[in-house]
């Protein structure tokens, strides 16, 4: 495969809401589970990656929502995202654990929860299950709401403050 057929598959599982929606409603249609979780993914590190193989070996497909910069600056303030939207898109649907990658303006995800309806809701170990944004809307179909571990040592903050003190 050369480059560019390996970029244009990348690129591919980055979707807007209709596509991902539309993909959604596929993959369930043939019996398959749909995971999804979101993030800021600002800095891609370890922890991350942990996270995400985690949530993608709950179901067949890990669709991720990702934070646009506009939400991203509202939730971690004026100095994030480090990263554009761009390459943290790509980084994300460059790992062959994520199969669809959806950005949200929106402070939460809740919009995009309702509108693929996923089998199971993820988040990190910082989040109870009842606190999750979207919770309700996943065990009103029958779906699973889940808290995943997190891998000490490991956040974007923690990266930023590190960078910083240089």
């Amino acid at each position: 495969m050369c480059p560019m057929e390996a970029l244009a598959k990348i690129t591919a599982k980055i979707m807007d809401w209709q596509q991902v929606q539309q993909q959604c409603a596929a993959w369930k249609a043939i019996g398959e589970t749909v995971v999804f979780t979101n993030g800021c993914f600002d800095i891609l590190h370890y922890g991350h990656l942990h996270y995400l193989a985690q949530a993608r070996d709950l179901g067949h497909h890990l669709v991720v929502g990702m934070n646009a910069a506009s939400s991203v600056r509202r939730l971690k303030g004026p100095n994030r995202p480090i990263n554009d939207e761009t390459t943290r898109t790509m980084m994300m649907a460059s790992l062959a654990f994520v199969d669809a990658v959806v950005l949200f303006e929106e402070d939460t995800p809740l919009e995009i929860i309702q509108l693929i309806q996923p089998n199971i809701l993820v988040k990190g170990g910082d989040w109870r299950p009842d606190q999750i944004v979207g919770s309700d809307v996943v065990l009103a179909n029958g779906g699973q709401v889940l808290s995943l571990p997190f891998i000490d040592g490991y956040s974007t903050t923690a990266i930023e403050t590190k960078i910083r003190s240089w």
